[in-house]
């Protein structure tokens, strides 16, 4: 058994040992229900942490997390986590969060073949085929990068506003709103991009579902 594998082991005893210590009844009282106010939607990216990022604890965020934080409308394991939060647990807040430096959407922006995720990539390099003008006109690399991954989010949480999932809930008086922000690895500090959606009249008519 390898070092590292052991000192992971031995971490969640101390975690739990350090958890009872605060309160003894945590880990019951926490089995009992979860009723988290959040949905995150995430980059897998390791540094990218959603409950210490707000400062949450267990139970507080239902989290999906994929490469570059995509939201696709075919992608059964995304919608299924969406269904259940927005349907089961009630979510009141969709926040898509990317990040700044992100993998997935570097390789976006170039040309490199990287294996299966290829086809995953593709996904992204049609947002920046949409916003290829204003991305293009950004001379900085560093600028331009940074751009595009504000981009990427914004599509994202477009495209949670056009899933039925979310349409259906607005259609029956759910308080349910939609946010994208951008996280900043080397500061720890998230940027809200303004993109703040609680109904479809935001997106164009031919994605507005009739129920």
């Amino acid at each position: 058994m390898s070092d590292f594998y052991k000192k992971i082991l031995e971490n969640n005893k101390k975690w739990v040992e350090n958890s009872l210590a605060l309160d003894p009844n945590y880990f019951e009282d926490l089995a009992k229900q979860q009723t988290p106010p959040l949905l995150w939607i995430g980059c897998s990216d390791s540094r990218v942490p959603a409950n210490e990022i707000v400062g949450a604890k267990p139970g507080d965020v239902f989290v999906h997390r994929n490469i570059a934080n995509m939201v696709i409308h075919s992608d059964m394991n995304m919608l299924s986590v969406l269904d259940y939060a927005v349907n089961v647990l009630k979510v009141k807040h969709v926040i898509v969060c990317g990040h700044y430096g992100c993998g997935g959407v570097l390789a976006a922006m170039n040309n490199q073949s990287i294996g299966i995720i290829d086809n995953w990539i593709r996904h992204i390099k049609d947002i920046y085929r949409l916003h290829q003008a204003h991305l293009d006109s950004i001379e900085d690399v560093t600028d331009r990068f940074n751009a595009f991954v504000e981009v990427n989010v914004k599509e994202q949480v477009f495209d949670l506003a056009k899933t039925s999932i979310v349409q259906s809930a607005w259609k029956n008086g759910q308080d349910l709103t939609l946010h994208g922000w951008a996280y900043g690895l080397n500061s720890g500090f998230v940027t809200d991009l303004d993109v703040n959606i609680s109904s479809d009249v935001d997106l164009d008519e031919v994605y507005q579902l009739k129920f």
